[in-house]
């Protein structure tokens, strides 16, 4: 069952707690609950007030927001949260860490923990211009972000991900980051990187850098099933030419290499040079009966 609190409640910016930063503070918190950080789950805690302070700012948050968090650990940057917005939702999915949750946002009664799987999760239960704040775990952050930034609820999202995935999310075509990935964010928000979080920062120490993102969501973007079926297939081998992608999904490749040369395009590019305008434009000519969208990947 979730920790229920009352979300009316306003924020006490002068309530207090554990400093949640401080490598002794989290050993003896995790010590006196008997537990460990699962990193199978993804789970390595924040413990760098700078970074903290980083993702916080770049949420812009205000004593009328509702913030969403998935994966609050600890509660690091939960307590953050709550001393800014009206409201925090936090989903966690590790049982074990309900009791720590409970104790350490104690002071936050406008703090709600609910113990749930973040891709079960619906939020488009989200009041409507939400922030969504959060330190991802490693192993589901993309499918939650793909997930949060569909829902039409938020109007922002900061999030701290490994910094491979970080640049993924901000990649241009023709940069070597640039994919699937990066055309689907780029559907759905403006994407920035707003620094780089070393290994460092984290109780334990993960074995990749991390890096934060903020992502400010389009109002206007719908879903574009035609596009992105034309992108998967489209990046499903990167080596090969756009032209062999979508003669093995079943496009004619006469077809394929004309409309390629309406817009412009050499016959033997590869996807990884087509922005998100001209995946738009080739799908209108080659595709323009409307498939189920797949999943960003």
């Amino acid at each position: 069952m979730p920790s229920s609190r009352n979300a009316s409640a306003a924020a006490d910016p002068d309530a207090s707690g554990p400093d949640l930063t401080s490598p002794r503070v989290v050993r003896d918190l995790l010590r006196r609950h008997g537990l460990g950080a699962d990193t199978s789950l993804g789970q390595h805690f924040l413990i760098d007030r700078g970074s903290l302070s980083a993702i916080v700012a770049a949420a812009e948050l205000t004593a009328d927001d509702e913030a969403w968090e998935v994966g609050p650990g600890l509660g690091t940057l939960t307590v953050e949260l709550a001393r800014r917005a009206r409201r925090v939702v936090a989903i966690e999915l590790d049982r074990r860490l309900l009791p720590v949750l409970a104790e350490t946002l104690a002071p936050w009664p406008h703090a709600e923990v609910r113990h749930a799987d973040a891709l079960r999760v619906d939020f488009a239960t989200a009041t409507p211009g939400a922030a969504f704040v959060a330190n991802l775990p490693y192993q589901v952050g993309t499918a939650v972000l793909a997930r949060v930034l569909s829902c039409g609820r938020f109007d922002r999202a900061v999030v701290l991900v490994q910094k491979e995935v970080a640049e993924r999310l901000v990649a241009t075509a023709g940069s070597a980051a640039f994919g699937s990935l990066s055309l689907w964010v780029a559907h759905h928000a403006r994407a920035r990187i707003v620094r780089s979080v070393p290994p460092g920062a984290f109780l334990p120490p993960p074995k990749v850098t991390s890096a934060v993102v903020r992502l400010d969501v389009d109002p206007a973007a719908r879903p574009d099933p035609a596009t992105f079926a034309l992108v998967r297939d489209g990046f499903r081998h990167r080596r090969k030419t756009l032209v062999a992608n979508l003669r093995a999904a079943g496009d004619d490749p006469d077809d394929v290499q004309r409309a390629l040369g309406e817009l412009g395009f050499d016959p033997r590019v590869r996807a990884e040079v087509l922005d998100l305008d001209a995946f738009r434009r080739l799908a209108r000519r080659l595709r323009p009966r409307p498939v189920s969208e797949p999943q960003a990947t």
